[in-house]
């Protein structure tokens, strides 16, 4: 039951010629029902935000921006009740260099990147495989053969130079590898 990952921004004609006979399912937040809802942007709500207190987001990606705090700008908690699935990023562009993420709405420690992966972005996703989409990961763990298309590929949580792809995060929890949500020697 091997489950590979490729970009979705390679056309159709490539990844059929490079896994013919597979299955290739779209996890992206454009994919159709059911498979959308493995997105990070899609809106599952009720999603608990770690270190958040009983405070709940929408989506993972709701979470993760809600908790980034720039140079000109904190925290933003509307992010957590976004349902459209979009207007959820905050850029670099318009608030200046990423200071880090906060430890909750109200915390008092900002979190480097990986550390804030480990444990901000990976609690959050695994929450939604586990009690929100548990039925699609099921699907998948039964499928023969098949090839998640996202927009990135990344899928060691201590690789900076590109976004942490959610598929590859798929591919390990239903293969039992999850990476550690605390930094190794942490």
């Amino acid at each position: 039951m091997p489950i590979r990952v490729a970009s979705r921004r390679r056309a159709m004609a490539s990844l059929t010629a490079a896994f013919p006979g597979v299955e290739i399912i779209d996890v992206t937040s454009r994919a159709p029902q059911p498979w959308v809802r493995l997105s990070p942007f899609y809106p599952h709500g009720g999603i608990p935000v770690p270190f958040g207190d009983g405070v709940t987001g929408q989506s993972v990606e709701g979470i993760w921006q809600a908790l980034k705090v720039f140079r000109q700008s904190d925290v933003d908690p509307a992010k957590l009740e976004i349902t459209a699935m979009k207007g959820l990023k905050r850029t670099v562009r318009r608030y200046g260099p990423v200071q880090g993420h906060r430890t909750g709405l109200h915390g008092d420690r900002l979190l480097p990147y990986e550390t804030a992966r480990r444990r901000i972005y990976l609690p959050a996703y695994r929450w939604v495989l586990e009690h929100r989409v548990a039925d699609l990961v099921e699907q998948l763990r039964d499928k023969q053969d098949v090839v998640l298309l996202d927009y990135t590929t990344n899928g060691d949580v201590a690789d900076p130079s590109t976004p942490l792809s959610h598929a590859a995060l798929i591919q390990l929890h239903i293969e039992g590898r999850w990476p550690r949500e605390a930094a190794p020697g942490h």
